[in-house]
C-alpha cells in the first residue's frame, strides 16, 4: 500500500503565500507523476498542477505565473508553492500520484486533502 500526507494548509489573506508538501510513503517501486488537484464547494474536483518525474509540467490556466510545482524524487515529495492567493483559491487540495509498486503494476493513488483558505 501507499499513502499520501498532505501538509501546509490553512488561513491566509488574499494576496498571500502557502506552500503545500505532499509525501508518499509505502511499498514505492518508482512514481512517475505526481500533482495537486483542488475541490471548491459545488464544484468538481479540478488539475491545479502536475509534474512528471522527467521534469515536464502542466498547470491549471488559473494558476499560471502564481503557482510553482517541484518534485523531490530523492524524497518522494512534491511541493506547491502558491503566491498571491486569490479568494477564488480557497479549495480543499488533493495529492495525486502515479505509483508503481512493483516492476509491473503501477497505480493511482489520492492523499486525504488539505483546506485552504484565502480570506480577510
Amino acid at each position: 500500500q501507499v499513502q499520501l500526507v498532505e501538509s501546509g494548509g490553512g488561513l491566509v489573506l488574499p494576496g498571500g503565500s502557502l506552500r503545500l508538501s505532499c509525501a508518499a510513503s509505502g511499498s514505492i517501486f518508482s512514481i512517475s507523476a505526481m500533482a495537486w488537484y483542488r475541490q471548491a464547494p459545488g464544484k468538481q474536483r479540478e488539475l491545479v498542477a502536475r509534474m512528471s518525474s522527467d521534469g515536464s509540467t502542466d498547470y491549471a490556466d488559473s494558476v499560471k505565473g502564481r503557482f510553482t510545482i517541484s518534485l523531490d524524487n530523492a524524497k518522494n515529495r512534491v511541493y506547491l508553492q502558491m503566491d498571491t492567493l486569490r479568494p477564488e483559491d480557497t479549495a480543499v487540495y488533493y495529492c495525486n500520484a502515479d505509483v508503481a509498486t512493483s516492476r509491473y503494476y503501477s497505480y493511482n493513488y489520492w492523499g486525504q486533502g488539505t483546506q485552504v483558505t484565502v480570506s480577510s
